[in-house]
């Protein structure tokens, strides 16, 4: 099977003190299940790497395991293709009314969530903070930063029942040019 570029995006490492992981050990992970050209780009837990689709899907199971033996910890996990990264930046709505790139954020989603749990969101949630949510995806515009709006991965993920992890607009153009250089 062909070997395909792909993301993963892992939540809450190596921020605020907490459920620290070097990256280079994270590397050696993905490389011990199997992946190739293994990069990372900075201390967030972002990876680029190259696997088969078959190993691409096992990937979250395969390194979450390998965190939780080795540092105690359990680490949500999302990956994208590199195809799939393309089409989430075609896709930002907010770009249509050029927003300010440092107000833009890219909530990934494991799971596709029910059009019924997309429908009940709060739109008024947090004022004058947007967001739009496009299949596994859900864009936001927060004009005074994310740490001031109540658009949270935990409000995303109880009510749409999956789990989610953020990126800012720079680090998902960054990782389209990181996988661009793989393919």
């Amino acid at each position: 099977m062909a070997k395909r570029v792909h993301v993963a995006l892992l939540r809450g490492i190596n921020l605020g003190g907490k459920h620290r992981l070097p990256m280079a050990e994270l590397v050696e992970m993905f490389t011990a299940a199997g992946c190739t050209e293994v990069r990372t780009y900075i201390q967030s837990g972002n990876v680029v790497f190259q696997a088969g689709a078959a190993l691409a899907r096992k990937v979250p199971e395969l390194v979450g395991r390998a965190i939780a033996e080795g540092y105690g910890f359990e680490v949500p996990m999302v990956t994208r293709t590199a195809a799939e990264l393309e089409r989430i930046i075609d896709n930002n709505p907010f770009l249509e009314r050029a927003a300010e790139p440092k107000a833009l954020h890219v909530m990934f989603l494991r799971d596709r969530p029910s059009e019924a749990a997309v429908e009940a969101l709060d739109p008024d949630r947090s004022p004058p903070d947007e967001f739009g949510v496009r299949g596994r995806h859900i864009y936001l515009r927060c004009p005074n930063g994310v740490a001031r709006s109540k658009l949270t991965n935990q409000y995303f993920d109880s009510k749409l029942e999956t789990v989610s992890t953020s990126r800012n607009w720079n680090t998902v153009l960054k990782l389209r040019e990181m996988a661009a250089a793989e393919a």
